[in-house]
């Protein structure tokens, strides 16, 4: 039972117990009449609270009703943002999984770097991928011994001139992240950093000039190649004079898109070369070829003089097989008195 209701009830007991007082004051006659209004009265009230029930129960129905429609719509939106937060959290712990690999290989290759013999060696598989690419097998080779015993990291097996030509993979690392990890407007770090830059990047150049460039067994000058863009930049922006230092030193220093295009100009020479070789071959088998053309046309000309003795010699069988018959016709048509002997049918 609801609030209204039992103020209606309420109300309905106080009207009562004013009427039940109002008649213990009256005579009988006033009283019958007016317990004949209050029994009126009271089946009023009790239509009205009936009225008022089936109208509370009907708003709660329907209250009912919007707010099972609404709860329905709500769990089902929730539903809905569950099953996407899952999916998200899914996707996320699928892309964290993918940055501690990445992680952990950034961090390999900080160890790999950090050591001047990994390092020296990610800088030859480097270059022995580009080589691999771009060349025949025949056109270079790995870890050469020259004949002084240097043992180079790759050789290009060019013919004179300009000759072989010799690789060798240089990283100096420490003195580039040095060069880098300076603060800005710290000049005098800055000094420091660039001039061990400076120092590192000549030691190379020195080293391959001297080692490198062998008179009359390699090409006169030499590669130095940096397997890093990001080095090779810095050099060429900031450092223009070293860069012409080994220039004079006949050593070029390439990047991994630098040297790219060398090899390609490396294969490009190697295939003209292997065009000139093929030329006198061709001149050679064209010559051959002329000779033979040359005795063919004897041939025609002597199977044409055979041709014309052939035609000749039956020109003559012709005309004594004309006179053979020609006589066989005058001895058939002598006259000797007698009948000619029947002729045999020819066959």
């Amino acid at each position: 039972m609801d609030a209204l209701t039992i103020v209606l009830l309420a109300a309905i007991a106080l009207l009562i117990l004013v009427l039940v007082l109002a008649l213990t004051r009256r005579g009988s006659g006033e009283a019958e009449a007016m317990r004949q209004q209050l029994a009126l009265a009271l089946s009023q009230q009790a239509e009205t609270v009936q009225r008022v029930e089936r109208s509370l129960r009907e708003q709660e129905q329907a209250l009912g009703k919007v707010v099972a429609e609404r709860l329905d719509r709500t769990e089902k939106a929730t539903g809905q943002i569950v099953t996407d937060l899952r999916e998200r959290l899914v996707r996320i712990d699928e892309a964290q999984k993918k940055i501690g690999e990445l992680s952990t290989q950034v961090v390999s290759l900080q160890e790999v770097l950090s050591n001047k013999q990994a390092r020296g060696a990610f800088g030859e598989v480097q270059l022995n991928d580009l080589v691999q690419n771009a060349l025949p097998p025949s056109a270079y080779e790995f870890q050469s011994t020259l004949s002084s015993g240097v043992r180079v990291d790759c050789l290009l097996k060019l013919p004179n001139p300009p000759g072989s030509i010799a690789i060798d993979a240089k990283f100096p690392l420490e003195s580039y992240s040095a060069l880098r990890a300076v603060a800005a407007g710290d000049t005098a770090a800055l000094a420091i950093a660039q001039r061990s830059f400076q120092q590192a990047i000549r030691k190379h150049i020195g080293d391959i000039r001297s080692k490198y460039i062998v008179s009359g067994e390699t090409a006169e000058s030499a590669l130095m190649f940096l397997p890093s863009e990001a080095v090779y930049a810095e050099l060429h922006a900031n450092f223009t004079g070293l860069v012409e230092e080994s220039y004079r030193a006949r050593v070029w220093i390439v990047s991994p898109t630098t040297m790219m295009a060398t090899l390609n100009t490396v294969r490009a020479v190697l295939k003209d070369v292997r065009m000139r070789e093929q030329a006198g071959e061709i001149q050679k088998t064209v010559g051959l070829l002329l000779d033979d053309v040359k005795r063919l046309d004897e041939r025609v000309e002597k199977l044409k003089s055979h041709f014309a003795m052939t035609e000749k010699d039956l020109r003559e069988v012709d005309i004594s097989a004309d006179r053979i018959t020609k006589r066989g016709q005058r001895i058939l048509e002598v006259d000797l008195g007698e009948e000619p002997a029947a002729l045999p049918p020819k066959v």
